[in-house]
């Protein structure tokens, strides 16, 4: 499954529509045009209509009505509501702006993705109410839109829960970090769970907290060490063998010589 079955994560439509008109007395209305994409084939389309930066009214496809949010606004929406060209119109508006272009955005979208990269470690908790906390973070990825989610025992967790947003690398990949405070509870399965664009189904990576981290590098230097340490022993032996073979050849040698010149003496 991908990440944009869900609805908290929206790709946003590059071909959008914005105008904004200004009157001689220095009010401004804001009109916007957009379409958001769960799936291919799941959009959304919005209008939205601002004044003085306060939003007056708003179409959602999925609704397929009007919603006012000012006394202008509202009446502004029952107008449109009951008339039937309107909502053929935000029909018409919505096949040319988001339908004819889903294919070609998701097309050029699956060409340039990067799967993001996860890391989970344990780190310092930020206060006591909790002894322990863990951050999942996830790098180099590309398009922006990403969910990280926790799980225990299967379960989403809501709670003690932060994350940054996500921040630019500079290089058109981001990243992101989500911290989950806890305290352990034996049996207790805790899982980092990510979604993403380049992912054909959520990549889970669960937490194992029978060795802490801090021990785990030790353990990891510690056979880096081990393992150079063979390998140097090894290349003694071989350079002892190799001298000690010379040196008995050469010593051979010599005694051949030797014997050999006393019997031409002789």
């Amino acid at each position: 499954m991908s990440v944009l079955n869900f609805s908290s994560i929206h790709l946003v439509l590059l071909f959008s529509l914005s105008e904004v008109v200004y009157s001689s007395d220095g009010d401004f209305t804001h009109y916007n045009a957009r379409c958001e994409f769960r799936e291919v084939h799941d959009i959304e389309y919005i209008e939205e209509f601002h004044f003085n930066k306060v939003m007056m009214a708003w179409y959602n496809s999925t609704k397929d009505k009007w919603t006012g949010y000012t006394p202008h606004g509202l009446d502004l929406a029952n107008i449109f509501n009951g008339d039937l060209y309107d909502h053929l119109a935000r029909r018409a508006a919505m096949d040319i702006l988001c339908v004819a272009n889903a294919d070609l955005l998701y097309g050029y979208l699956h060409n340039y993705t990067f799967e993001p990269y996860v890391r989970l470690r344990s780190v310092e908790p930020f206060n006591t109410r909790h002894s322990s906390m863990l951050v999942c973070s996830a790098y180099d990825f590309y398009p922006k839109p990403i969910r990280v989610t926790w799980l225990k025992n299967g379960q989403e967790v809501t709670s003690d829960v932060t994350s940054t947003e996500e921040l630019a690398n500079g290089d058109w990949t981001y990243q992101i970090h989500s911290h989950l405070e806890y305290t352990p509870t034996p049996g207790e399965k805790i899982t980092c769970m990510v979604e993403h664009f380049s992912l054909t189904e959520p990549k889970l990576y669960d937490w194992d907290p029978s060795i802490p981290e801090s021990e785990r590098n030790k353990m990891v230097i510690g056979a880096c060490g081990l393992l150079l340490g063979v390998v140097f022993i090894a290349a003694g032996l071989i350079y002892y063998r190799k001298k000690s073979t010379g040196e008995e050849t050469q010593a051979s040698a010599h005694l051949f010589s030797r014997s050999l010149g006393q019997t031409i003496l002789r």
